[in-house]
């Protein structure tokens, strides 16, 4: 692959296009989380049950991810594939923090680390990869751009 083109980003462009990057790789984790039902339960966060909410949330939480994505990588991305990879590591760590750990605690519930292997929380974590991949490529992409 080839190396994107050296260039200091401010803080305000990487975050900018953390959150982009953050909301197209949202955009489709929020879909697949629609076709699963999931979005109900992340609707519960702010007191609702409407699936309309749970995407509302998920995408907030997604720009929010992926600004954090911006400022942690900042200017190290220097290829596409290696945006790719620290995307997919984002995603990784994601999935441990969100499902396994911060949604349960918001929803009143013990950690999930015991039921990681789950068939419902193994289809998250193939969701929270692919969340990772996607924002991280397209972060890696503004970048050079």
């Amino acid at each position: 692959m080839a190396t994107l083109a050296v260039r200091r980003s401010s803080v305000q462009q990487r975050v900018i296009n953390g959150v982009l990057g953050g909301l197209a790789g949202g955009l489709v984790f929020g879909m697949l989380m629609g076709m699963m039902g999931m979005l109900p339960m992340v609707a519960m966060l702010v007191k609702s049950e409407s699936a309309l909410v749970g995407f509302g949330v998920h995408m907030l939480i997604s720009a929010l991810i992926g600004a954090g994505f911006g400022v942690a990588v900042g200017d190290r991305v220097r290829t596409l594939a290696h945006g790719l990879a620290l995307g997919a590591g984002y995603g990784l760590v994601w999935w441990v923090l969100g499902p396994l750990l911060l949604m349960p605690l918001l929803l009143g519930m013990a950690p999930q680390f015991g039921s990681a292997f789950e068939p419902m929380l193994l289809k998250s974590l193939m969701g929270h990869m692919l969340f990772g991949i996607i924002s991280g490529g397209v972060y890696a992409w503004l970048q050079r751009h």
